[in-house]
């Protein structure tokens, strides 16, 4: 198969950043779906802190980087409750995520582009650290 790749991060890391999670995905569910890449240590869906309803993403720990390596291969822009996730590296500096740097926006894509397209077309040029089509 194709390889893709990733921009991991600097120190060898085993948290990712799940996101364009259904708001009725829980805990459990994730764990269902991750458990078979290999050993996870936690799982946190980010909710609202009033009304407890889900914000759409959350946070999965794995005991190996290699686990969470794999995670981002194999289920990066699948499916988890008939809506397609998007997954990446949590990074932890807030500054290395507002900077802008090496953001992308790009107008006017045809209809049928969605997030794994957009992905497999521009990973050619260099490692990507998320894509998103809105």
């Amino acid at each position: 198969g194709q390889q893709q790749t990733m921009a991991r991060p600097q120190n060898p890391s085993s948290s990712l950043y799940v996101g364009d999670l259904d708001t009725d995905v829980s805990e459990a569910i994730l764990f269902d779906v991750f458990r078979d890449v290999g050993p996870v240590l936690s799982i946190r869906v980010c909710r609202d802190a009033t009304t407890k309803k889900s914000l759409g993403y959350a946070y999965v720990n794995f005991q190996n980087p290699l686990d969470a390596e794999r995670a981002i291969m194999t289920m990066n822009h699948t499916k988890i409750k008939d809506r397609m996730c998007r997954i990446m590296w949590c990074r932890r500096d807030p500054s290395l995520r507002k900077s802008g740097n090496g953001n992308i926006f790009i107008k006017n894509l045809a209809g049928d582009i969605d997030n794994k397209a957009l992905h497999d077309t521009f990973q050619a040029f260099g490692p990507i650290l998320s894509c998103k089509v809105v």
